[in-house]
């Protein structure tokens, strides 16, 4: 029986929601937990509901454990606030999206696990397709609070934000941790969190006017690596349906769980913890001080039974329809403007070994500025380009679901972009319409912007809604098959062109193949 300072809230919200001009969904909303209320938008039609939990706060105790159901609660909660961000370096979420969104979300905790709803949906009957955003940074940084998702939602999706355990708090595996475990794993605790928020869409997104049965997973950088991991893992399996990877997948081979142990033991000692209690005592702030830990996914046998190249190799992901790809200069942001001729050669060197000489003709220089370009140009194909075509030839080959590849290469609008280009996050604005809206207003975006924003969110909100971006209004995009390796390209006019950089990433898939069959791995280009 609902308790009376509940039905008086229930009232007071049953009023508010029939006052003019307040979004249409009414307030408030069940979801399994309780009572929620939302807020208006920026713009009149949009209801936002921030910071509702889908997990318990992993702390003390739950700190390194399997997210766990989160507790309810009495009346109606406000979901009006933005939670914490998750623990990283910065309060502030990072660096991007490198331009717009939202940077209200100030603060860090590692009660974090909390996810946001933008819906211009009428009713719970309204069944629109659901977009779940996945947030980048590294697994180190960021937030979904960064990523206001009011202009996407306008065209017709309930848009879904994010969070997720980070750094050491999302990744450490440790002996002791592998032994408590039930499932004896560990490791893997932000795919575990992001996969927890996936169920929490399932069973609840419909009091939102959302369709569980029309999720599409998407993110950026790692964000898409995360997009890449939960196709990959059969714990995700049914709770999406679509997958949209933006410049980011996990096909280079993924570490061992008895070397993510060793890692993870080294880091407790050197944090000055003997055990894993010790480890769990520590302020969340010391833990996160503490330096020389790598983020990276562990196949551990339970969330990854194998690495993600082999997992596609079998044919064992989620084979599901993807939008995949990468930009034009993704590697520009992360080029040191010290870069030279030695230090690039020298890099070279260390990667490629005897290979080096015709890794570098691809790349020409004679200037330590031309250096520059071609070390940015190296990374662009190295860590995003071969990624992004390895997952659409390794789906084409052992999947059913039809893969659209993108190039993205139009420039935004901002300061030193004869440097910057297409950078890495260059799309993202575009994906969620932040031109058209009123979000992102210290950019001066052109009409062709605004053009190529509307484009390109509704490929993707044709995608989420059909599992196939092609409609009214964009240029026929054609599936990806390996014979053409042909792409949309996303410049100032949309197109298929042929795939670019095709020499380099060749080069690529050959050193990936004799390097991995060398390490008695089979290259997961493979057929």
């Amino acid at each position: 029986m609902l308790k009376f300072r509940t039905l008086v809230a229930l009232a007071a919200w049953t009023a508010v929601s029939a006052l003019p001009g307040s979004a249409a969904i009414p307030d408030p909303i069940r979801v399994e937990t309780g009572l929620v209320s939302g807020v208006a938008g920026a713009l009149a039609d949009v209801r936002v509901f921030k910071g509702l939990p889908f997990a318990a706060p992993p702390v003390g105790d739950l700190r390194w454990r399997p997210p766990q159901a989160p507790k309810g609660w009495d009346g109606v909660r406000a979901a009006d606030t933005f939670s914490a961000n998750c623990m990283q370096r910065a309060a502030g979420g990072g660096t991007f999206p490198p331009y717009g969104g939202d940077r209200s979300a100030t603060e860090m905790s590692e009660d974090c696990l909390y996810l946001n709803i933008y819906t211009t949906a009428a009713s719970a009957r309204d069944r629109r397709p659901v977009m779940v955003w996945i947030h980048g940074g590294a697994y180190t940084s960021g937030a979904g609070a960064i990523y206001q998702g009011e202009d996407l939602a306008r065209k017709g999706v309930v848009l879904v934000s994010i969070n997720y355990r980070l750094g050491v708090f999302g990744f450490l595996a440790h002996p002791e941790l592998t032994k408590e475990s039930s499932t004896h794993a560990s490791g893997n605790y932000a795919f575990l969190d992001q996969i927890a928020a996936l169920k929490w869409v399932q069973k609840n997104i419909a009091a939102f006017g959302g369709d569980p049965s029309r999720v599409t997973i998407f993110g950026e950088s790692a964000g898409s690596w995360s997009v890449n991991n939960l196709v990959a893992t059969p714990l995700a399996r049914g709770l999406f349906h679509r997958a949209i990877g933006e410049s980011g997948g996990q096909f280079s081979i993924t570490r061992t769980l008895a070397a993510a142990e060793e890692a993870g033991a080294t880091f407790a000692k050197a944090a000055g913890a003997a055990t894993l209690s010790a480890l769990r005592a520590m302020p969340a702030e010391a833990v996160n001080r503490a330096n020389g830990f790598q983020t990276s996914a562990t196949v551990d046998g339970w969330v990854f039974p194998q690495d993600v190249a082999t997992t596609f190799r079998s044919g064992k992901q989620n084979d599901v329809p993807v939008i995949i790809g990468s930009n034009s200069h993704e590697g520009s942001i992360f080029t040191a403007e010290t870069t030279t001729g030695q230090s690039f050669r020298a890099q070279s060197q260390r990667r490629y070994g005897a290979d080096t000489d015709a890794f570098l003709k691809l790349y020409p220089f004679t200037t330590d500025q031309e250096s520059r370009a071609a070390q940015a140009a190296s990374m662009r194909d190295q860590t995003f380009g071969w990624e992004m075509r390895t997952w659409a030839r390794l789906q084409t080959a052992t999947g059913k679901s039809k893969v659209y590849l993108y190039y993205f290469s139009h420039v935004p609008p901002l300061p030193n972009a004869a440097w910057l280009g297409a950078q890495h996050g260059a799309e993202i604005p575009y994906a969620f319409n932040w031109p058209n809206g009123q979000h992102s207003t210290r950019v001066p975006w052109t009409d062709a912007d605004k053009k190529l924003a509307d484009q390109v969110s509704s490929y993707w909100v044709n995608f989420a809604t059909t599992g196939d971006p092609n409609g009214k209004d964009v240029p026929k995009w054609t599936p990806y098959q390996a014979k053409d390796d042909q792409a949309m390209g996303i410049a100032d006019a949309l197109g298929m062109i042929p795939v670019p950089n095709k020499t380099s990433l060749d080069f690529l898939d050959d050193y990936s193949k004799r390097t991995r069959v060398s390490r008695g791995a089979t290259s997961p280009t493979d057929r």
